[in-house]
């Protein structure tokens, strides 16, 4: 089961579960309307179904509390960059203004001069949870999800935490939708690719993880509780590289599906947030 959150020409943003042509079904690439948040509470068919190719496809998820970012979390990737592989999860937050759903563009700020990609697999949390042994990780997964760590590597280099270069708006992709019928064994052998204009970078595996998504899951929930639609970002494959305004960068996993976002410069970006007080 694939869970997409998305938007009909005219209508609010709405879950739907996604039936793709490799699927076999009645209704191929489709998406069917469900009742409210599958995060909240029991949801229901409504009966209404989009074509896919009719709808926006948002971020699946907008973590409620925190998304969780392991680093160094393939041996590989530490060495590239010149660093060791630590003997415990090493752990930092993304908050969640950063998160952006497929299709949007990554915006590169005037502060960084080197802005990087980081193909990633994420977990979606479905149950409020705390101390959770390793062997019950499983229980409190809703699904996975394509991500993309987005970072300014010359601020990461140059401060000694990692908020900043990890935390400007739009550093946090999430796509396409969340894969609900993947279970943990089958998470921990999965592909993934990252490509930049079609040209691929990234090309690992799941099983290279130093710290397993249940080692992972426990590790966290032993400081803080995770609530449903938190994201844990398992850290990234050897490959990363810097990428350019005017390029597509796309994060591919194995039986998840693709995660494809632009990347534009900040005077570019003409979103807008008034300063001052709201009216009232």
């Amino acid at each position: 089961m694939r869970i997409a959150r998305f938007a009909a020409a005219g209508a609010d943003p709405a879950y739907g579960i996604v039936e793709l042509a490799a699927d076999d079904g009645q209704h191929p690439d489709t998406i069917a309307v469900i009742t409210g948040d599958p995060l909240a509470g029991p949801v229901n068919f409504t009966g209404a179904r989009h074509r896919l190719d009719e709808v926006r496809l948002l971020a699946p998820v907008i973590p409620r509390s925190k998304v969780v970012a392991v680093a160094r979390n393939y041996a590989e990737h530490a060495a590239e960059l010149g660093n060791h592989v630590d003997e415990e999860p090493l752990l930092f937050l993304k908050p969640n203004t950063s998160v952006i759903g497929p299709g949007e563009p990554i915006v590169k700020p005037v502060q960084t001069h080197d802005l990087h990609y980081e193909g990633e697999l994420a977990v979606v949390i479905g149950r409020i949870c705390r101390h959770v042994p390793p062997e019950r990780a499983g229980e409190v997964i809703l699904g996975f999800t394509c991500a993309n760590d987005v970072t300014a590597r010359d601020i990461q280099g140059a401060e000694s935490q990692w908020t900043r270069a990890k935390g400007f708006d739009t550093f946090c992709p999430l796509g396409p939708w969340i894969a609900a019928h993947i279970d943990l064994a089958s998470a921990a052998h999965l592909g993934i690719r990252t490509s930049v204009d079609g040209q691929l970078r990234q090309d690992g595996n799941t099983a290279d993880m130093v710290h397993s998504i249940a080692e992972l899951i426990s590790y966290i929930s032993a400081f803080t509780t995770l609530l449903p639609g938190d994201v844990i970002l398992t850290g990234t494959p050897v490959g990363v590289g810097p990428m350019e305004p005017g390029q597509q960068v796309s994060v591919e996993i194995e039986s998840i599906g693709t995660l494809t976002n632009p990347v534009i410069d900040a005077a570019d970006d003409h979103s807008f947030v008034p300063d001052g007080p709201a009216s009232r």
